[in-house]
């Protein structure tokens, strides 16, 4: 490879660097979401045996998922403008922080309201991890390789989802439930010393940024527009990490000895969505379609694929059970991966951590509101039909709600 014209040989070594040095960063924000959800997912591979032996009600499970989502929604909204203060790294290591010691703080918990502390705690660490993530990405990618390098790192959710049954189960049944969470939580202090050792601050020259009023962010249609998007679909990801393993044992007679296939065959097809539906979008801006065009067809590719989740509550088998779940959950991350995007095309650098805060914050609450709800009808009624059949149908609904309130997913409009 020869050096560009009027480019001298440092500044051009120094270009090859920073573009390898970007899928370096890529790779740890993918190992840090991996984290994330390996120590949010263990309570849900451990529902039934944590249910019998601290005598839990579906209430009660509620009550427990419902901290963490209260916490993670706030956290989600303050972190966020953390990590656009501190910056990427001090903001992201003392997220990770957090959520790790509070992970492992699980197994000091004996009633339904230690553990509703240990995931309050865990909630306000982990809330940072997507404004943290695509902080990182606007910082260090190109427009047209955000949406892959965010369906890469968002794929790092389903390796977690993928790692947790195939491992807490054999910890759970060899060591006690209790080292489930002390070995899991551990997991992310390794990753923080790679992460300081690695990781350094993005040294790309570039022009001065506006510092914008937190507040005045809120007043532009093009956030709200992602928030109630997000608000009305993110809750169904909470659905598939705290109540799957639960669906499966009821529907199915899976057990905690058995529940890792099947989970691995769901959370491998998530994988497989969070980056088709990432590479899909940027395919096609590379062909040159507009940024509108491109993000809002992978969009609608993913809504369609949840459809069918509709019919899983009344499947005949546990594999046709599980593609339906698996077909929702690759749709849904492919989904995410485009959401998250938007930030990044219509809200400045500067304004990202607290945007993705902010349309974050509204996934969150959609899934304390969820939570709620799962815990009553199952109460009531035992039955997941329902709530599959919300779930089918809320993706082309928020893909109206986007198109209605930006329809050219134009960039706001900041004071300069």
């Amino acid at each position: 490879m020869s050096t560009p014209p009027n480019v001298s040989a440092d500044e051009f070594a120094s270009e090859i660097s920073r573009n390898n040095l970007r899928w370096v960063i890529c790779g740890l924000l993918f190992l840090a979401t991996a984290v994330n959800y390996i120590d949010r997912q263990v309570i849900g591979i451990l529902k039934t045996t944590l249910a019998l032996d601290l005598h839990w009600s579906e209430i009660d499970y509620s009550n427990i998922v419902f901290a963490f989502q209260f916490a993670y929604a706030i956290a989600y909204l303050v972190m966020g403008r953390v990590v656009d203060w501190l910056g990427t790294r001090k903001g992201f290591s003392l997220a990770v922080a957090i959520w790790s010691f509070a992970a492992m703080a699980h197994a000091l918990a004996r009633s339904v309201t230690g553990f509703g502390l240990a995931r309050f705690a865990l909630g306000l660490g982990e809330g940072a991890n997507f404004p943290a993530c695509m902080k990182a990405v606007a910082e260090w990618f190109p427009r047209k390789e955000r949406a892959l390098a965010t369906g890469i790192f968002n794929a790092g959710s389903n390796v977690g989802a993928i790692i947790t049954p195939l491992t807490v189960p054999w910890i759970t049944i060899r060591y006690g439930w209790r080292w489930a969470f002390i070995l899991t939580g551990a997991l992310g202090l390794c990753w923080l010393a790679l992460w300081l050792a690695l990781y350094r601050p993005h040294t790309q020259k570039r022009a001065p940024v506006n510092r914008v009023a937190w507040a005045s962010l809120f007043k532009y249609r093009q956030a709200w527009a992602i928030a109630i998007a997000k608000f009305l679909t993110d809750q169904f990801w909470w659905l598939y990490l705290f109540w799957v393993p639960d669906f499966l044992h009821k529907a199915h007679g899976v057990t905690l000895s058995n529940v890792g296939l099947p989970l691995v065959a769901i959370y491998l097809a998530a994988d497989v969505g969070s980056l088709g539906g990432g590479w899909l979008s940027s395919a096609l801006l590379k062909k040159g379609w507009s940024v509108n065009a491109a993000r809002k067809t992978a969009l609608l590719v993913c809504a369609i694929g949840v459809v069918p989740i509709v019919l899983a509550a009344k499947a005949s088998s546990l594999w046709l059970a599980v593609a339906l779940i698996g077909l929702a959950a690759a749709s849904h991350q492919g989904w995410s991966a485009n959401m998250y995007t938007l930030v990044t095309d219509m809200f400045p650098r500067s304004t990202v951590g607290s945007m993705t805060g902010f349309v974050g914050m509204a996934g969150a609450v959609g899934g304390m509101l969820i939570a709620k709800v799962v815990g009553y009808l199952l109460q009531w009624t035992g039955s997941y039909f329902l709530i599959f059949a919300m779930a089918g149908c809320s993706y082309l609904f928020a893909l109206l709600v986007l198109q209605m309130l930006a329809p050219k997913l134009e960039p706001a409009a900041l004071p300069s």
